[in-house]
């Protein structure tokens, strides 16, 4: 099932969207009951930088949802992929699979990225923060993985 196209319900600079996710669940941006919604841009599962961040993701999960915040990272990934990624780190929140770039190219996350000295397309890590009514209300971009989870989580704790 591939993301659908954005619709006219645009909320901020973003409009709604809808993506499978694990679980056999799908993902929309409006709707969603949680105080915050946190989606997290990142290159590939199993890959270090990927894996330390879901992993710090998943270690200040308790504290997130203390504040009333849904997490899900994205990717490229297919469900598969994700559902073996989520399982081998014991990820808490559900993962998006957006295979066909629809939700990457939405947020503008798709860039030209130097790996090993070649030129290659791919997502930048990004997150962005939504409140309960699909408003954007922080984005970081070009995300370096450490202590990134730690200043979503302040962030949020400085939030009405």
């Amino acid at each position: 099932m591939a993301a659908q196209s954005p619709t006219a319900t645009a909320t901020a600079d973003i409009a709604n969207f809808s993506a499978p996710m694990t679980g056999g669940q799908t993902f929309e941006l409006l709707g969603r009951p949680a105080r915050y919604t946190v989606l997290y841009f990142y290159p590939k599962d199993n890959t270090p930088g990927c894996t330390t961040e879901a992993m710090s993701f998943r270690d200040n999960y308790d504290a997130f949802r203390a504040l009333g915040v849904e997490i899900y990272g994205i990717s490229r990934d297919s469900l598969r992929s994700h559902e073996g990624f989520k399982s081998k780190l014991g990820l808490p929140f559900a993962l998006i699979s957006d295979p066909d770039e629809t939700v990457c190219n939405l947020f503008g996350v798709m860039k030209m990225k130097n790996m090993y000295g070649k030129q290659v397309r791919g997502i930048e890590r990004s997150t962005f923060v939504f409140d309960a009514s699909g408003r954007l209300v922080k984005e970081w971009r070009g995300v370096k993985v450490n202590d990134h989870v730690s200043e979503v989580l302040e962030f949020l704790q400085g939030q009405p």
